[in-house]
């Protein structure tokens, strides 16, 4: 009977240890929990692995547009110029036609409700003049915070193999918006944008849904798969979660619901610092795909709606299968479970416009050329001087003569005007051809 007795319990311990093995292998895409005062890791998988970020990608281009303005470079009222290479940008896109200007300001809070293609290129090259000079001054910034697997090459986070970051990284960026730029904490917890007719609501379904939520950004391509940085606050303390990969918006959204539960519970043990977190390898795995073998577009509608259901979806096991299986249960805290809802949820829109502020007397600022396109510029210019000059003292010709103009040429276009880029055209480099095929909803 003793025997017995022991056979049975060995039986229920490699259960247990199978159950175990099972439940950490039901869920192993990178997921991260930090204190955002304290810095000190809560729970964490995979958090230095390098992953797509997707339309993550944005929180970097507020932080390199907010540095920007603390510099002195620009203000949250200078227009921004839509160039043709924005306006050519894949959904999502606010779609505005080239030329049209919108202020920083509001650029900004379409970036982080809409998360539009064409404004984070607008943004971008309003701020660094191109789209390659805006991704150096990402990654100068990325080297300055500490950023350990992160490399940018656009402003969008449209699908390149080099474009990279990780769960660690990404809480860092988080953090510092948090720290450092607290006046403008109110960029990510908007609900919805008014802009004339259109309302239009925030991609984050944590907000309004889960209590103390209040940003900060979600982000999807079909290599990177569904990805959220969210920030959440309860009698002062702040919490900060990053999931990245997920199978579908609803699973990403109730994995980053189900950390916040346990971090605010005190789950989880000290994984110490952000900074103390080692390095990682490797690439992402280039043949993952969440939209392998399912329905992209419903995918892709998922990602702009949290409200509505993928009809792929399936039952979430939880991060790392923790919540979801009876092992897990036996040695979790207990913790008050929070199931999201995905019944509509009207915000009260915060109005937005374009053209330049009222009274506004500065320049405009847009895609601007690099130092070879303005040589190579000036070179033509006075070519056709010369040129134009030989053609003044020529019988046909008559130097004495004023030339003629007309009368749109006496009025000076402002220094980073549409007109003055539409004028030069660069030769499309790889990175661009690359955006036009990538068709993505971030």
């Amino acid at each position: 009977m003793p025997f017995r007795r022991c056979w049975i319990g060995r039986l229920v311990l490699f259960g247990f240890a199978a159950l175990a093995l099972g439940a950490a292998s039901v869920q192993a895409t990178p997921y991260l929990v930090v204190d955002a005062d304290s810095d000190q890791v809560l729970m964490a998988n995979e958090a230095n692995a390098p992953w797509y970020p997707a339309s993550l990608t944005k929180l970097m281009t507020v932080y390199v547009a907010l540095d920007a303005v603390r510099n002195g470079k620009l203000t949250m009222d200078t227009p921004l110029v839509m160039s043709m290479r924005a306006a050519r940008m894949p959904p999502s896109k606010m779609g505005f036609r080239p030329g049209t200007q919108v202020t920083l300001d509001n650029a900004l809070k379409m970036l982080m409700v809409k998360s539009p293609n064409d404004v984070a290129v607008m943004v971008a090259e309003g701020v660094s003049g191109s789209i390659e000079a805006f991704a150096d001054d990402m990654n100068a910034d990325a080297q300055r915070l500490g950023l350990h697997e992160s490399h940018f090459v656009n402003p969008n986070g449209l699908h390149n193999p080099a474009h990279v970051s990780s769960a660690r990284d990404m809480a860092i960026i988080a953090r510092a918006l948090v720290h450092e730029f607290p006046d403008h904490a109110d960029l990510f917890s908007i609900g919805a944008l008014q802009l004339g007719n259109r309302y239009i609501p925030n991609h984050n379904g944590l907000l309004g849904r889960y209590p103390g939520a209040d940003g900060m950004k979600t982000g999807f391509t079909c290599p990177a798969g569904f990805n959220v940085v969210a920030s959440a606050n309860r009698s002062g303390r702040r919490l900060i979660v990053v999931v990245l990969g997920a199978p579908s918006a609803r699973t990403r959204n109730q994995e980053a619901a189900d950390l916040f539960d346990r971090g605010f519970a005190g789950g989880g043990g000290n994984n110490g610092s952000l900074e103390s977190l080692p390095s990682g390898s490797g690439a992402p795995d280039p043949h993952a795909n969440v939209c392998r073998h399912r329905n992209a577009a419903a995918l892709a509608a998922a990602a702009e709606d949290d409200s509505l259901s993928d009809p792929t979806e399936q039952g979430s096991a939880g991060p790392a299968g923790i919540l979801a299986t009876p092992l897990g249960a036996l040695f979790a805290p207990v913790v008050v479970h929070t199931q999201l809802t995905y019944e509509r949820i009207r915000f009260d829109p915060v109005p937005v416009y374009i053209g330049p502020a009222p009274g506004w007397k500065g320049p405009a600022l847009g895609a601007r050329p690099t130092a070879t396109e303005a040589a190579a510029a000036a070179g033509a210019k006075t070519m056709s001087a010369d040129s134009s000059s030989t053609a003044a003292t020529t019988p046909e010709g008559d130097a004495s003569a004023p030339i003629p103009t007309s009368p749109r040429s006496k009025h000076k276009p402002a220094r980073h005007s549409e007109k003055r880029t539409a004028a030069h055209k660069p030769i499309k480099s790889a990175t661009e051809k690359s955006e036009k095929k990538d068709v993505s909803t971030n």
